[in-house]
């Protein structure tokens, strides 16, 4: 059997929609920062106008991880994709935000910065150097650090939400 004709399990199903919501997401936000109409981004997109709607508002059943992936390169969108051992730990991440100034246009590299560039050379010659099970074990790594920063973020905000308020009560003290 191949790997294609395998079932999906109920966790890969909830990974692969969490993937595809929050690339949804992060295209949703580009395009709106572009302040272009839906019908002139799904046009320089290269889509159609109803499936550019589709992903803007999050309806991404039967769309696939991998065409919402060709529309945030388009974008040219900095993301890291992530699973985990439990799909509340998938999800899409700008690698970085937009800077000061107006909103690129679509197409445009959020953040052109000669450090950045100095880093990304840095970080290929880096990994060239590297074995190919070093490499394994570096992204395995990642992986682990970003899945931790998750859930403590997703601890940080449980913690942070509000108390739920009392029941009002009545004079002699029963709840209305």
């Amino acid at each position: 059997m191949n790997s294609t004709s395998a079932p999906i399990s109920a966790m890969e199903q909830q990974t692969l929609l969490a993937l595809r919501s929050d690339l949804a997401l992060q295209i949703a936000r580009a395009v709106g920062a572009s302040g272009q109409t839906q019908t002139a981004a799904a046009a320089s997109l290269q889509l159609p106008q109803p499936t550019l709607s589709r992903i803007i508002n999050g309806r991404v059943e039967g769309l696939t991880v991998e065409l919402l992936i060709r529309v945030a390169v388009r974008l040219r969108l900095p993301l890291s994709l992530q699973t985990g051992l439990d799909a509340r730990e998938a999800g899409v991440f700008l690698a970085s935000g937009p800077g000061p100034g107006p909103s690129p246009r679509l197409g445009q590299r959020l953040n052109p910065s000669k450090v950045a560039d100095h880093a990304k050379l840095a970080l290929l010659e880096n990994i060239r150097r590297r074995s190919p099970t070093e490499r394994l074990e570096a992204f395995i790594e990642h992986n682990r650090l970003l899945a931790a920063l998750r859930t403590a973020g997703e601890a940080s905000r449980r913690s942070a939400e509000p108390a739920p308020r009392p029941a009002l009560a009545s004079k002699r003290g029963a709840p209305l």
